[in-house]
């Protein structure tokens, strides 16, 4: 006679409750991360790519995303099994000589990322209030500011903020998609497809803009401030793989939803997009006046949300390469890395254009930031039981191999 079997009891209402309540404690570190995958340098990408291509390269977005999520899971483990950030680590072990030259292209990355970041909110508050560029620049710079200061005497806080932009940008780009109305033929684009030396570039620009060399320094110093007393380094890893993956792929769908909107409205049309402003005002006729101001309104949450944790991630580079105790604070490098971008705007210069052409430098930096990252990952004197070894580390050498071959092609077909 066997026993009787009795089956556990289910998960009542307040364990499902407490548990959802440590999943919200815990989130922060990958939201934050996510950030930079809806900043103005994505959102030049997806335009341009929607209203060149259609839904071309619909594809290229999910694979970049798919490189992102193994990228970022290694700069998550890297950080806490070292409690050290990737910046930090680089900086003790290069020499003195190649440091200074490999703080150069981090510092170059940064800039450039920034540049797009501040490019987005002068624009969207343009298109909002109406305001000439130096009235845009002062309110911009006013706005970072703040957050700045929110961020480094309440941290908890400004991850709150942060997470209200993100959900103002999705909530936007539903709306978007729904006036829109995609057809069908959004499922061919994630079909790969070949490219050509006219497309590659706009593929490299989403791979940077995607990948986004600033996020693998940040993760990396994030997500130590999940570490807890008592929480094993594998559970706080399994937390932060569940939230890289809920945040990443959020943050794709906002992506995609740009994309589409942006081949449904435009390129159905017969419109090449080469301006924020352009495309703003094009919105109107095409789906209504309601669909332009939520456009610049995403478009402002983006910009603010990004400028802010661009910040962060420069700081870690900073503190991590560059050995000086003469770095300006945040908060003048915040308003310094404002230059740029009203430059090309004064000039005149496609925005679209111009966003383009920084992810797309943000791309062929990226190998100097993957290989490094996937070298000290399979370091086991320095990972110990975190050390990535078997597929994960064959899946991060081939992504590494795969980005320098990549930007290899892209470099010939610029140069040609």
């Amino acid at each position: 006679m066997t026993a009787l079997q009795v089956d556990p009891p289910a998960a009542g209402p307040l364990v499902r409750l407490s548990r959802a309540r440590t999943a919200a404690t815990f989130a922060g570190p990958a939201f934050l991360v996510s950030v930079g995958y809806v900043d103005p340098g994505n959102w030049g990408t997806d335009l341009a790519a929607g209203s060149r291509y259609g839904y071309a390269l619909l594809w290229v977005l999910v694979a970049a995303n798919g490189m992102a999520l193994v990228l970022q899971h290694l700069s998550a483990r890297l950080g806490i099994a070292t409690g050290r950030d990737l910046a930090g680590l680089l900086g003790e072990r290069l020499t003195p000589a190649r440091r200074r030259a490999y703080a150069v292209v981090a510092l170059t990355a940064m800039a450039v990322t920034e540049t797009a970041e501040f490019l987005g909110l002068v624009v969207a508050l343009q298109l909002l209030l109406g305001l000439d560029l130096a009235g845009s620049v002062v309110l911009g710079a006013a706005a970072v500011v703040a957050l700045v200061a929110l961020g480094s005497h309440r941290g908890r806080w400004l991850e709150k903020a942060i997470f209200a932009l993100l959900g103002v940008i999705a909530l936007v780009y539903v709306a978007e998609l729904w006036m829109a109305r995609p057809g069908a033929e959004v499922a061919r684009g994630l079909v790969p497809g070949g490219l050509d030396a006219e497309s590659l570039p706009v593929a490299l620009g989403i791979l940077g803009a995607v990948v986004m060399p600033h996020n693998l320094f940040l993760h990396s110093g994030l997500v130590q401030s999940r570490v807890q007393p008592g929480l094993s380094m594998r559970a706080l890893l399994r937390r932060c793989t569940v939230e890289s993956t809920v945040a990443l792929n959020l943050a794709l769908l906002v992506n995609a939803a740009i994309l589409v909107m942006a081949a449904a409205a435009f390129h159905d049309e017969g419109i090449e997009v080469t301006s924020l402003d352009a495309a703003h005002e094009t919105l109107t006729p095409l789906l209504g006046p309601a669909a332009a101001v939520l456009f610049a309104v995403a478009l402002l949450a983006s910009g603010l949300a990004s400028s802010v944790t661009g910040g962060m991630a420069s700081q870690m580079v900073l503190d991590g390469l560059v050995r000086t105790r003469r770095t300006p604070p945040l908060v003048v490098r915040r308003l310094v890395a404002l230059v740029p971008a009203t430059a090309v705007l004064a000039a005149g210069t496609s925005e679209v254009g111009a966003l383009l052409a920084t992810q797309v430098v943000l791309s062929l930096t990226l190998p100097f930031v993957v290989v490094p990252l996937v070298v000290l990952c399979r370091d086991r004197a320095l990972m110990g039981d975190l050390v990535v070894s078997g597929r994960l580390l064959w899946t991060g050498g081939a992504i590494a191999v795969l980005l320098v071959a990549l930007n290899a092609l892209g470099l010939v077909a610029l140069v040609g």
